[in-house]
């Protein structure tokens, strides 16, 4: 591993203007960590990346590198671009086993000067947790309010194991509580304690990065029979679920291939995934990952209703402006034990719900501005709570962002 990653490394042409940080969301200096990383100082391209991206070690992971940093690689254009996804990933992983086990100075709790202000963040998803991390190293007092019995939200909850391994959150964790963050688990805001009464014991702002957790249906029949789910329900918790030997997949994005490769994993052996676009929108590398497991795809087809006995799809046809039209007579049933709608997902309403002051658009999303500030003072958002689900990256990008907001909001407050 070592070895081809120090070769993969070699092949980057230190470009002045780098592309592949042009590509990256986060614009992570490629070439200087890559250089930094030759010149035999691991440590530096580490902290490098960390100061940059506190999730960078799950990023390498999991972003879609094919469209951002090596989609971008100047080498791709007539040959492979450099790897960077496993450069970074031994990089951060080497970085983060030395956060892990104390190892790295900058990060010990007793050289972070406190504040005493105290701050609540909602959600323990990765934009909550770059808020904390951030935050925390600020000097604040951070308190995360976590939903379920576990942080880490999507990465945890959306994501399969297989792809990102539930140890590197628990690292996170450890991470977190080493900085004196406190989380309190299984704890929802808006039932037993709202915002108002965080304000009232002494919280100075707070950050709402809940994510996007209420599936998007597609208003046809069959939705509430007793073989039809939804991905993200699904992904949560697989082991619960008894698909049966067949399942369709309705929607075609990097969800659905999870959920495809996850039913293979768990039982089913035969999934096919329905796109309504020739075009799937799923990365290329999840599509590939997805046809070696064995999931078919049917492509250019609309569903108008799921059965007991599996979904009813229509064709479709593209005009030149991109919009689709159904095709009549070609309704087809396409057998299969269970169904699961992978479609998106939006935002529950229960803190906007019990919080007066917080503007929400059409689609339920937070309203804020540019930084992150919503409608009402004090409070701050990001992640797809704000944006609708987007990539990790983009979320850890934007929070950034928002946790400078914050600070200067703080620090311009009476103490």
């Amino acid at each position: 591993m070592a070895f081809n990653v120090i070769n993969e490394a070699r092949r980057c042409l230190n470009c002045k203007n780098p592309m592949c940080r042009k590509g990256c969301p986060i614009s992570t200096n490629i070439p200087e960590v890559i250089r930094t990383f030759l010149e035999g100082d691991i440590d530096k391209a580490g902290e490098t990346l960390f100061k940059n991206n506190p999730l960078s070690v799950i990023c390498s992971l999991i972003c879609n590198h094919e469209s951002q940093c090596e989609g971008h690689c100047v080498l791709g254009r007539k040959g492979a671009p450099v790897h960077f996804s496993n450069i970074e990933n031994y990089i951060s992983d080497n970085y983060f086993e030395k956060l892990d086990q104390g190892a790295v100075e900058e990060l010990e709790l007793d050289k972070v000067r406190k504040k005493g202000m105290r701050v609540g963040v909602i959600g323990g998803g990765p934009a909550g947790m770059t808020i904390a991390i951030l935050l925390a190293r600020k000097g604040y007092d951070i308190t995360i309010f976590e939903s379920r019995e576990k942080i880490g939200g999507v990465l945890r909850y959306g994501i399969p194991e297989f792809r990102l391994p539930k140890e590197l959150i628990e690292r996170y964790k450890r991470l977190m509580v080493s900085l004196g963050i406190r989380i309190r688990p299984n704890t929802s805001i808006g039932t037993t304690i709202t915002i108002d009464d965080m304000f009232r014991d002494g919280y100075r702002a707070i950050f709402i990065g809940t994510g996007v957790w209420k599936p998007n249906t597609l208003h046809i029949k069959g939705e509430s029979l007793g073989n039809v789910h939804f991905a993200i329900n699904y992904l949560t918790n697989p082991d619960v679920y008894t698909l049966g030997d067949s399942l369709n997949v309705i929607g075609a994005g990097n969800s659905a291939m999870d959920v495809a490769r996850t039913a293979l994993r768990h039982g089913c052996k035969r999934v096919t995934v329905f796109s309504r676009s020739e075009h799937i929108a799923a990365s290329i590398t999840e599509v590939e990952f997805a046809k070696i497991d064995g999931v078919e795809f049917v492509t250019c087809v609309e569903p108008v209703e799921i059965t007991d006995e599996g979904a009813v799809f229509v064709n479709v046809e593209h005009d030149e402006e991109g919009r689709h039209h159904r095709i009549e007579g070609t309704e087809k049933l396409y057998p299969a034990s269970s169904t699961i709608i992978a479609v998106s997902q939006g935002p529950r309403n229960r803190i906007v719900s019990t919080t007066t002051g917080l503007d929400v658009t059409e689609r339920g999303l937070l309203v804020t501005n540019t930084f992150g500030r919503t409608t009402r003072d004090g409070i701050f958002a990001a992640g797809d709570v704000v944006l609708g689900a987007r990539t990790v990256v983009e979320a850890v990008n934007y929070s950034k962002q928002v946790a400078e907001a914050m600070d200067e909001y703080l620090c311009g407050l009476d103490r």
